[in-house]
């Protein structure tokens, strides 16, 4: 059959419209994750907070969704980014205290992504180890050692011709505050769970907010300015709330999480899925066609971003260790949360500590420490967090939740398990320092005479480092 050579060149106009069509539509989707560190949920104007700058955080909320019950698994640096990384909770993955690495055969974000063809860029905030797991395509470290590399970012985001997956990893709010600010305490909102308190710190974290929200305008105005807002999912979150630092609390735990994915996500919409960081990994490997590996903890969540109700999690859980900090200590903690109730157990309450003692007489001392630092927190732990979301109540001895009690130590439990956590083995476990021993004196930490330098080696519970 012949063709005359309008028709032909009308087949070839829709051949070439098809296939320009088919490419943009099949055209990989980019991440950007902006982490900032150590700022609570309830210092953001989009959580209720009127008094803080966090305009930019609060725009793009506007522009997508935000979450209102997303976690992280440990209230600590290393900890909550080991989970984003690596889709497993602290125990699981190795990083269950900070400045610890994670286990060495882990498969990070790093080397999944790129077996999908993308580059995984870190700018910023590192902390996370070892380089042979976290092996980014690009590392564009701090400035200062304090702010953002932005000319390092907007560089990359200029010349970028690959799908990629940029971390950008704030130093702020963390410390150190300065001493001279925009604010005064007057100008502090009193948080709903100790509005009595106003730190000497408050003033100069809220003018790290105010800076921090100033770098995150300046990011995405060159996501906008280069051309990817319209075909990347933005992330933005804190990696943990600093009231609650190194706790199981809920301003500990509980994180801002907002996403703008144009065309993906309805703007302005908000979310009570319950989430937790170990789901951030699954969600972007699905965003990005790559394979989710089924040792990981996490789940996807995109389902969520595009407006589905259905509850993701049943529960989710929580570490928490007093060991490898400033003011060290042997006290360690584990919570499961379900949709409403919350239970935590503290292996070396005042409460149980006489029945985990052993034959080691200076590890018994240093349990006994630990448990009269905290003589005021019971074994146990249960809150309704709909009625009581600031846990002042705890439900642990009453009768009337003795069920809800034993299903979610149930769930705890088998979680633990899961893990193979240590503690199940030992609930005084003694974690090998890497910064800040049990046993040696330091301007945060003051130890008896008759304890200091006597941990031995052989005391420390054995660990993939």
């Amino acid at each position: 059959m012949k063709i005359n050579r309008s028709t032909y060149y009308l087949v070839l106009i829709f051949l070439l419209f098809f296939n320009s069509f088919y490419a943009q539509k099949e055209k990989p989707t980019n991440v950007i994750f902006y982490l900032s560190d150590d700022q609570d949920l309830l210092d953001y104007g989009i959580y209720g907070n009127p008094k803080v700058e966090t305009s930019n955080a609060d725009l793009l909320a506007t522009q997508g969704i935000k979450f209102s019950n997303f976690y992280t698994g440990q209230a600590i640096c290393a900890p909550s980014r080991s989970q984003i990384f690596t889709g497993m909770y602290p125990v699981k993955n190795g990083c269950m205290a900070n400045h610890i690495g994670v286990k060495p055969n882990i498969k990070s974000i790093t080397s999944l992504l790129k077996e999908s063809g993308y580059e995984v860029v870190l700018a910023g905030k590192s902390h996370v180890k070892p380089n042979k797991v976290f092996d980014w395509t690009h590392y564009f470290p701090k400035v200062n050692n304090r702010y953002l590399p932005l000319e390092k970012i907007d560089d990359y985001l200029k010349n970028v011709n690959k799908p990629f997956c940029l971390i950008i990893a704030s130093d702020y709010p963390h410390g150190p505050f300065p001493k001279t600010s925009n604010y005064s305490k007057q100008d502090i909102y009193k948080l709903p769970y100790d509005p009595s308190y106003v730190g000497n710190h408050k003033p100069g974290y809220y003018q790290n907010i105010q800076d921090d929200n100033d770098q995150l305008g300046k990011v995405l105005e060159m996501v906008d300015k280069h051309g990817h807002d319209e075909n990347s999912m933005f992330i933005y979150a804190s990696d943990h709330g600093l009231s609650g630092k190194w706790s199981l609390q809920e301003q500990g735990i509980r994180l801002p999480f907002i996403v703008r994915w144009p065309g993906k996500i309805k703007p302005n919409t908000t979310s009570e899925a319950l989430l937790t960081l170990v789901d951030v990994l699954p969600t972007i490997l699905e965003v990005s066609k790559t394979k989710i590996p089924r040792e990981i903890d996490g789940k996807s969540f995109v389902k969520s971003l595009n407006g589905d109700d259905k509850q993701i999690n049943e529960y989710i859980y929580g570490v928490a260790t007093r060991q490898n900090i400033r003011e060290c200590k042997i006290f360690p903690s584990r919570m499961v949360r379900g949709k409403r109730f919350k239970l935590i157990r503290n292996f070396n309450s005042i409460e149980v500590v006489n029945s985990n003692l052993g034959d080691n007489l200076i590890i018994n001392e240093f349990a006994k420490i630990g448990a009269e630092s905290f003589p005021n927190v019971p074994y146990e732990e249960l809150y309704d967090l709909e009625k009581d979301p600031y846990q002042k109540v705890n439900l642990i001895k009453n009768i009337k939740y003795k069920k809800i009690r034993n299903r979610l130590s149930i769930a705890l439990e088998n979680w633990m398990k899961s893990q193979e956590d240590f503690l199940l083995e030992d609930p005084i476990s003694i974690l090998k320092p890497t910064l800040h021993p049990l046993d040696k004196n330091s301007k945060w930490n003051k130890v008896p005479q008759n304890l200091t330098g006597k941990l031995k080696n052989e005391d420390y519970v054995k660990l993939h480092y």
